[in-house]
């Protein structure tokens, strides 16, 4: 089997490079605002409160940003002007003269992140600049740091499947298969929800192993404490993650004292405390004193333009309707498989591809829950399965409650008309416990129809349909004149 699994680490590698390299920078995602804080976190210059973008930043700005997402080519006469980058000298120094000061004049309203994505991207910045790396290629480079993301989730996400489904061998290609094709446009730019689904697998696999011990150890319960606090510690909206772990290792902790270990119990949850305390505590400090609340969110929240409503208000919110769940789960789950990029203006997406999207992320979850309802204790491993299933539902009901806890005001997303947070992306610290929830109710249906076949047939669909929409939506993005495949050395 491990060739299939380099396979398939072969193809998220390919897949990832290519549209990471495909894609012109800067995205409608917050790439410029992510990518000042990696020049910033590259330069040991964290920021201390909300800053303005940086001179650097501002000048790769200017240089190299590309009109194509947010215009079409008929703004500009049916033809995009070349980029700065390949302009004249005098040229490229007009753009400068005319764009930097203006970003410079802005703030960065992302200032306040937390900073482990950016410290290591900052880092790899760095050590693309030792490597003689400068201007376009340099910020490719960053993009480029995804590659080893992609593969490592794949690895990740098979050895999750391999502890959770024990030798069943289905699952476990399936969960590998699932993550190798996902579409999800943050591993195309500099962001850290890239990062998010790989630290949060690694506590998915520690999880995994204490559940299943026998005898777990200390060291167990440091590796998931530092695992999950290092995922908080890349986005803020990982937060509800850490309550769903650390409910899980109350639970064994009171297994083991069932069968009178409470001692060992308490060894477990102290490491786990210990090693989220320290490592969070640091990050809640350090934000205490620089932004003046926790999380560092007030001030973001502020600049923003949000305001919050009264505890009574939330409960006219048009989530609780019929029809707003269904705009905001279908958005959402098609969001979170993939992404948030616009070209010319538009959506890069399909009604019928997001339809596919969202309608078998509905089903999988269904047939999961039903199933681990239906089989009680007959399912091997049926705990883990479930603080999966808690995981991803632990963000999603944290997106409904900034949904509803705030009035958006002037805001254009979320916004009052549609006061809704469907970035999918803020969801891909748990993806490997989805696809996990995926592989297992592709696995139920060929046991109903007891017929083997049906789940290879099924996945096989699932990938080819998946890939095939990549290539088609993305494919235009490929001719981009502003991309890495086009770039020429700056005279």
């Amino acid at each position: 089997m491990g060739w299939i699994i380099a396979g398939l680490c072969a193809l998220a590698a390919i897949r990832v490079f290519v549209f990471a390299a495909a894609f012109p920078f800067f995205n409608n995602v917050d790439e410029q605002a992510h990518m000042d804080l990696v020049v910033k976190y590259a330069h040991g210059n964290p920021p201390r409160a909300l800053e303005p973008f940086s001179p650097e930043a501002a000048r790769y700005f200017a240089l190299y940003r590309t009109p194509e997402y947010f215009v079409g080519p008929e703004q500009y006469g049916g033809q995009y002007p070349p980029p700065n980058w390949q302009a004249s000298p005098e040229e490229r120094q007009r753009a400068l003269n005319d764009e930097a000061p203006t970003w410079q004049s802005r703030i960065n309203h992302e200032s306040g992140e937390p900073f482990l994505y950016y410290a290591v991207a900052g880092a790899w910045f760095d050590l693309g600049g030792a490597l003689g790396l400068t201007g376009l290629t340099s910020l490719y480079w960053i993009r480029f740091l995804n590659v080893g993301f992609a593969i490592a989730l794949v690895l990740i996400g098979y050895k999750a499947a391999r502890i959770v489904f024990a030798d069943r061998q289905f699952p476990a290609i399936a969960t590998a298969t699932l993550l190798s094709i996902w579409p999800q446009s943050s591993f195309y730019s500099v962001q850290g929800d890239s990062l998010s689904p790989v630290m949060f697998g690694l506590a998915v696999i520690a999880l995994a192993k204490l559940l299943q011990s026998e005898q777990p150890t200390v060291l167990l319960g440091v590796w998931l404490g530092l695992t999950v606090a290092a995922t908080c510690l890349i986005k803020t909206a990982n937060l509800p993650l850490l309550f769903v772990i650390g409910v899980s290792v109350i639970f064994k902790m009171i297994r083991l004292a069932d069968r009178r270990e409470l001692s060992g119990g308490l060894s477990i949850f102290g490491g786990f405390v210990i090693s989220v305390a320290v490592a969070i505590g640091i990050w809640f400090a350090w934000n205490d004193q620089h932004f003046g609340d926790l999380t560092a969110t007030k001030s973001k929240i502020e600049l923003l333009g949000w305001t919050p409503k009264a505890f009574s208000d939330w409960w006219s919110h048009p989530v609780f309707t019929p029809t707003g769940v269904k705009y905001f789960w279908a958005e959402l789950m098609a969001s979170f498989l993939r992404g948030e990029f616009i070209w010319h203006g538009e959506r890069m997406a399909t009604w019928w591809s997001d339809a596919f999207y969202w309608g078998t992320s509905t089903i999988a979850l269904a047939i999961a829950l039903a199933t681990l309802i239906r089989r009680r204790r007959s399912e091997p491993n049926r705990t883990i399965l479930w603080f999966a299933l808690l995981s991803f539902a632990s963000l999603v009901g944290f997106l409904i409650l900034l949904s509803i806890r705030f009035d958006f005001g002037e805001c254009p997303y979320p916004s009052r008309e549609y006061p809704y947070f469907t970035s999918g992306r803020l969801l891909n610290a748990a993806a490997v416990p989805f696809f996990l929830l995926f592989a297992y109710a592709i696995e139920q249906i060929a046991n109903w129809t007891k017929r083997a076949w049906i789940q290879w047939m099924l996945l096989g669909a699932i990938a080819l349909l998946t890939l095939s929409w990549q290539l088609s939506i993305n494919a235009s993005v490929l001719f981009s004149r502003y991309n890495f495949f086009h770039r020429q050395a700056i005279q």
